[in-house]
């Protein structure tokens, strides 16, 4: 719906205070950054996989939103660095490297709106936390759209929406949603059993 693969059926989504509908499709595309579950990169070099959105390449940008998409490290560690190609005549990347590369474009692509959809589902939970403490200062002053299922991702966002079965069924911040004691508060103690038990 953010993206207008689809138009609501009902309500309305008011960007800066208009209807999506009434935007133009092309601009308004080029200024959200998106991050889909499933990730699809080119078969070309990561840096040209990063820098997709431009024409031109800065090596020095693409360093930097691969940083803030904790994958840098992994990225150096191959013998051509950024110029690795990946895909069928390169390197595979694994599904959270993938994911990484993928935030690393919509990082740089420095869009108005990020829309993460559920895109750290393959990443370990203490690169999630390095990922998203650097994705706080990319996504100061822009609408960002977080889409999970580990409460981790999103509970210092500023206004979570838990939905079941398509309907919202709770919203508020992460103490509020806690205080009501509803889905939202057994999700979360749900998934700390589940860590301690994984760690345990």
């Amino acid at each position: 719906l953010m993206m207008r693969m689809y138009d609501c059926t009902s309500g309305e989504i008011l960007i800066d205070g208009k209807p999506i509908q009434s935007l133009n499709l092309e601009n308004y595309r080029a200024q959200t950054g998106f991050v889909p579950q499933e990730v699809f990169l080119f078969s070309d070099t990561i840096a040209n996989n990063i820098a997709f959105s431009v024409d031109k390449m800065d090596m020095q940008r693409v360093q930097n939103a691969a940083r803030s998409a904790a994958v840098y490290d992994n990225i150096i560690a191959f013998d051509e660095g950024f110029e690795t190609m990946i895909g069928e005549r390169g390197v595979t990347l694994s599904g959270g490297q993938k994911q990484r590369v993928s935030i690393a474009r919509a990082v740089f692509k420095q869009p108005k709106i990020l829309i993460f959809d559920d895109c750290l589902s393959a990443v370990d939970t203490k690169t999630e936390e390095e990922i998203l403490n650097n994705l706080g200062e990319v996504m100061a002053g822009r609408t960002s759209l977080l889409i999970a299922h580990r409460i981790s991702t999103i509970k210092n966002a500023d206004k979570i929406v838990v939905l079941d079965d398509g309907k919202i069924a709770e919203q508020g911040t992460h103490d509020e949603l806690i205080g009501l004691k509803g889905s939202y508060f057994e999700l979360y103690e749900k998934q700390l059993l589940e860590e301690s038990e994984s760690v345990g």
